[in-house]
């Protein structure tokens, strides 16, 4: 089992869990990688320390093959960008449990009108449907013309394992 960092270009920070490196590359060739925060799936490997199994004769342990102390190190590649800060990485991570924690909130509080909720929000708005908090789905376009009408939308980005895209 190999863990790994990952993250996506919004710069949330996440593990992932997997049989192998090639396991990772075919979950995120066919699309299957999705940041648990904002659901996008550019996601990439973060630098992480890796285990090293030191033995006596001054040798390193890797996955099982030996490497003789003297052996050459290939140059490591310029990072993009400069790893947070340890105090950023701490706030990062409240932030996310943050985020999480309002989001289980919105599910827990609203109902879920699904591909309905235009429909079921201008019903609400006009005074057509009893008055209660709803989440579903919709288009942007709908999105913007629900705005136009004075009707107050938030998108809610949720990843697949909170329950969907939610409005």
């Amino acid at each position: 089992m190999k863990v790994f960092d990952l993250g996506c270009e919004a710069g949330h920070s996440f593990e992932g869990w997997f049989g192998s490196d090639d396991d990772y590359a075919q979950q995120k060739e066919r699309g299957l990688l999705e940041c648990p925060f904002c659901a996008s799936r550019d996601i990439s490997k973060r630098l992480s320390a890796p285990r090293l199994n030191l033995r006596a004769g001054g040798s390193v342990r890797s996955e099982g093959d030996a490497i003789p102390a003297d052996a050459e190190v290939p140059a490591v590649p310029a990072l993009p960008a400069r790893p947070p800060s340890p105090e950023a990485a701490a706030t990062m991570a409240v932030m996310q449990q943050a985020w999480l924690k309002a989001m289980r909130h919105v599910i827990e509080n609203t109902e879920d009108v699904g591909g309905r909720f235009a429909e079921e929000a201008r019903r609400i708005h006009y005074g057509e449907s009893p008055e209660r908090g709803i989440r579903g789905q919709t288009t942007p376009q709908e999105r913007e013309s629900l705005i136009d009408e004075g009707i107050e939308v938030v998108p809610l980005p949720m990843p697949k394992g909170l329950g969907g895209p939610l409005q």
